[in-house]
């Protein structure tokens, strides 16, 4: 089965919108997303120019463009949108509670729990919700909770961020097919394209 990565941030707008397509994109082309749950602003730090750290976004940055944006686009797929709060919790946690959340089998529900918390209830990512996160999901807490403050789950994130940068991504959400990169929500229908074997001009990295 072809299998596409998936790099994606649990505040990240544009993640939760492009996750909202994933089990159609699936069913129609039979394929599999592998999810990829990072913290998406350590990965763009590595530029040196991050644009969200900036109070003085321009154009695609500007903060009530990207609102209005992100609304739009929830309107076109039919789901809800909320504008996210900020975190009450270290930014790389909800990343790190997925993948605690993976050694019990529950990466994607982990990931879709939060991005409903985030955007679709408005709910605030502090220490309750992410402890909460094992009944919601029918997990076990005490070993939810020790690999989530491991060092093992730790390395694993910062291993993921090391390999979608070596892959060449930026941002998210960053799907990879076969070797060559799509950025961005808005790219789906080429990522839907070339997994329909349309021909798409060669990836530079590839």
């Amino acid at each position: 089965m072809t299998v596409v990565d998936f790099y994606l941030g649990l505040g990240s707008r544009y993640s939760y919108l492009a996750a909202s397509q994933i089990d159609r994109i699936e069913a129609q082309h039979g394929c599999r997303f592998a999810w990829k749950p990072i913290a998406s602003g350590a990965l763009i730090d590595r530029r040196g120019d991050n644009p969200f750290r900036s109070s003085s976004g321009r154009g695609a940055y500007d903060w009530k463009y990207r609102e209005y944006d992100a609304r739009a686009w929830a309107a076109h797929y039919g789901i809800p949108f909320r504008e996210p709060k900020p975190f009450a919790v270290a930014a790389d946690l909800p990343a790190l509670a997925c993948l605690a959340a993976d050694r019990q089998g529950a990466l994607v529900p982990c990931c879709r729990r939060l991005f409903d918390l985030i955007f679709a209830e408005g709910a605030a990512i502090d220490a309750a919700a992410i402890d909460a996160l094992p009944a919601r999901l029918g997990l076990d807490p005490e070993p939810f909770r020790r690999d989530l403050d491991s060092t093992e789950t730790r390395t694993l994130h910062e291993a993921l961020i090391d390999e979608a940068e070596r892959r060449g991504a930026f941002g998210v959400p960053t799907f990879f097919l076969a070797g060559r990169m799509f950025w961005g929500n808005d790219r789906l229908p080429l990522l839907e394209a070339a997994l329909g074997g349309g021909e798409l001009p060669a990836w530079p990295r590839a």
